[in-house]
C-alpha cells in the first residue's frame, strides 16, 4: 500500500474515532490532561502500526490501542491504581434492571463521581458499552478478555454503581 493510500485509509478508519478514544482515556486515567497525552500516544502507535491493520473496524482497533496505552501509562505512573480490581473480585452479586432504572433518575454529577470511584476495569466496560455503544464481542476484542468476563465485569460494574448511587435510607 502506498503512503498516500495508507494515509487516506487511516484518516477514514481511525481519525473519526478521536472522541471515543478521548472518552475512554479520560475515564481510565481520571484526568483530562493525562487522557490527552494517552490519546496522542495512542494515535502515534496506531499510525506506526497501521500497516498491520487489515480489518474494517477501525474504532475497535483504535480503542484497543487506547486501552493498552492507558494501562501501560497507569502502571508506569500510578502502580497502585491497576491493582484495585483484585479487591473487587469477591462477593459482588449480579446487577439487575433496578440499577439501570436508577441510573435514569440520578444526577450526572453524582454519576460522574461514582464512575471515577470504580476500578478501571469496571469503568472501561461501562464506557465502552454504555457510552460508546460497543457490542460485548467488540469489548472482548478491545480488552482481550473472554466474552463471559466482559459480561461479568459489566454486571459487577452496574451493580456497584447502582449501590453507590442508591439514595441513602433512613435519616430524618
Amino acid at each position: 500500500m502506498e503512503a498516500g493510500e495508507k494515509s487516506a485509509r487511516f484518516e477514514s478508519l481511525v481519525l473519526p474515532h478521536l472522541d471515543a478514544a478521548y472518552n475512554l482515556a479520560r475515564w481510565l486515567t481520571g484526568n483530562q490532561a493525562d487522557a490527552e497525552d494517552v490519546v496522542q500516544e495512542s494515535y502515534l502507535r496506531a499510525l506506526t502500526f497501521f500497516g498491520g491493520f487489515h480489518g474494517s473496524d477501525g474504532r475497535a482497533w483504535l480503542l484497543a490501542i487506547v486501552r493498552n496505552t492507558c494501562f501501560t501509562w497507569l502502571r508506569r505512573n500510578r502502580p497502585a491504581h491497576t491493582e484495585e480490581l483484585e479487591e473487587e473480585r469477591h462477593g459482588i452479586a449480579e446487577g439487575t434492571r433496578a440499577e439501570a432504572t436508577l441510573l435514569d433518575r440520578i444526577d450526572h454529577q453524582r454519576l460522574h463521581e461514582a464512575m471515577e470511584q470504580l476500578p478501571s476495569e469496571y469503568r472501561e466496560v461501562l464506557v465502552l458499552r454504555e457510552m460508546e455503544d460497543l457490542s460485548y464481542k467488540q469489548i472482548s476484542s478491545i480488552t482481550g478478555v473472554p466474552l463471559g468476563t466482559v459480561m461479568s465485569r459489566l454486571a459487577r460494574a452496574r451493580n456497584r454503581l447502582g449501590l453507590m448511587l442508591r439514595p441513602a435510607r433512613g435519616g430524618g
